[in-house]
């Protein structure tokens, strides 16, 4: 760790965010000097993983858990994480959605086994979902690209199949048509429960896209954990970036563009909003009017717990998942999710859920194990959701209080406190609808530069969005090489290297 930073970089880094580090590991990998200011004292965003001092030996994700895209992101396969020792383990089962009155539904890595248990339906999701788990790559590919260019998977013969059923799957998942083309609630509750890993009413096309790729990926490589929390990763990154030169400052707050080193580049993983304020009146007018008003979404409200053994479920097979999606049918979620998006906080809140130790046992100390948890709320909302969160698992799993050793609530009013890019608690860095997930943050043909300043935002506010894919760092550092310094071959990122 860098204590000060050089006299000159050619390119500044603000944040430490998987997105940033995927810039930062790619452009040092072309040869560049690259430094990196992070305002916290640790760094990976939302991705770092810390002892909270709620149990000896506990350590809890600060942010995100279970990280499906970890395998299936173009950038992290061109990065061979498991190459570099990061150890991704997937649960049997890759997640679940616990019902009131009937059986859960189990979306089981196998796709056979999932349709077995689906009765009526499952003919249907073997037809949809495992269509689409053969072709993974292209699904991935449509979804994690920029949203600019043309995927080169479209051109493929062997997927013309693949990509019409991935469009009518979002398409009929994002609009009053929803419950087609299932006829059951366990199946149409286990895709809902999907699309709940993004914000927002249900049904509408951002949360019908985000199901259709983390559904088809929980049949392809599954939803995998890291084998001692997410930090595993960002610290590959991190080993990368410092064989090839890059350094990092800690503690180091950005407000303006006067507090950054002058390099030829800089790239910001910060919200759109903290990029127009850093820029203030460097900006064409337009574009900073726009950054401005690229809108949050609603938030998260995290809990995190210690539990003396596993949780109790009331269906045992809920527990083999690393997921568990709670907010009941279809028709109770999106009921809490049309009461937050009208800016009432639900009394039984969609709420996901994960138990990294289902995979990784090594969590586990003296009987003890982490428990992850969070709510879907208001932005800002001001509420401890412990209580919230803790009924809603006990809904499901009867007992569950008495497991429970210690619980730590963080509202959404104060996610920003360990990461200031998680605004008003919006863990999605803008609001998740098919027009935002494209235009984002503007609608500009490259939405990563930003005007002719030689500065770029790289982060989950620009495409694809959301995840821990590093794909917007990536397609940011892309952009920088050719249009900053001439280089239009991307390096190599293998370990090899």
């Amino acid at each position: 760790m860098s204590s000060r930073a050089r006299s000159a970089a050619d390119v500044v880094i603000v944040g430490t965010g998987p997105n940033g580090l995927a810039a930062a590991v790619t452009l040092a990998r072309a040869g560049l000097q690259v430094l990196m200011l992070e305002a916290q004292e640790t760094i990976g965003g939302g991705a770092r993983t810390l002892d909270l001092d709620l149990a000896p030996g506990i350590v809890h994700d600060i942010c995100s858990a279970v990280q499906p895209l970890a395998l299936a992101s173009p950038f992290f396969a061109a990065f061979d994480v498991q190459a570099r020792g990061v150890e991704l383990r997937a649960p049997e089962a890759s997640y679940a959605q616990p019902l009131d009155d009937e059986p859960a539904a189990i979306a089981w890595r196998d796709v056979e086994r999932t349709a077995a248990g689906l009765g009526a339906d499952g003919p249907a999701w073997r037809a949809v979902l495992g269509t689409l788990a053969k072709h993974q790559d292209l699904v991935v590919e449509l979804s994690l690209g920029d949203k600019r260019s043309i995927p080169r998977g479209l051109v493929d013969l062997r997927t013309l199949l693949a990509a019409p059923l991935f469009g009518g799957l979002l398409g009929l998942q994002g609009t009053p048509a929803w419950n087609l083309p299932f006829g059951t609630e366990r199946a149409r509750a286990l895709l809902g429960g999907v699309a709940a890993h993004a914000i927002g009413k249900m049904p509408s096309l951002g949360l019908s896209a985000t199901a259709a790729l983390l559904a088809t990926i929980g049949h392809g490589v599954g939803w995998p954990v890291p084998v001692g929390g997410s930090q595993s990763i960002i610290d590959a990154l991190l080993d990368d970036l410092h064989a090839h030169g890059g350094e990092i400052i800690t503690g180091r707050r950005v407000r303006t563009w006067r507090d950054v080193p002058d390099a030829q580049a800089v790239l910001l993983d910060t919200p759109a909003g903290a990029a127009a304020d850093i820029l203030a009146n460097r900006l064409p007018r337009s574009l900073e009017s726009q950054l401005r008003r690229f809108r949050h979404g609603n938030a998260a409200a995290k809990v995190d717990f210690v539990l003396s053994g596993p949780v109790p479920w009331r269906d045992p097979e809920v527990g083999a998942a690393g997921t568990q999606h709670l907010g009941g049918t279809r028709a109770q979620m999106a009921a809490a999710e049309a009461a937050v998006a009208a800016g009432r906080l639900p009394q039984q809140p969609v709420t996901l859920v994960s138990d990294p130790s289902v995979a990784d046992p090594s969590r586990i100390r003296d009987g003890l194990r982490p428990l992850w948890a969070y709510a879907h709320v208001p932005a800002g909302d001001p509420t401890d959701p412990t209580e919230l969160v803790t009924a809603q698992i006990e809904r499901f799993a009867p007992g569950f209080r008495d497991v429970v050793v210690a619980a730590r609530g963080i509202s959404a009013a104060d996610m920003h406190e360990h990461n200031p890019s998680l605004v008003g608690g919006d863990i999605s860095m803008g609001r998740v609808s098919m027009l935002d997930m494209i235009a984002r943050p503007t609608a500009r043909w490259d939405p990563y530069r930003l005007g002719e300043t030689g500065w770029y935002l790289c982060s989950s506010a620009t495409p694809p969005g959301p995840g821990v894919h590093g794909m917007p760092g990536w397609h940011a550092a892309r952009r920088v090489l050719r249009t900053e310094f001439g280089i239009r071959e991307l390096p190599d990122l293998g370990p090899a290297a």
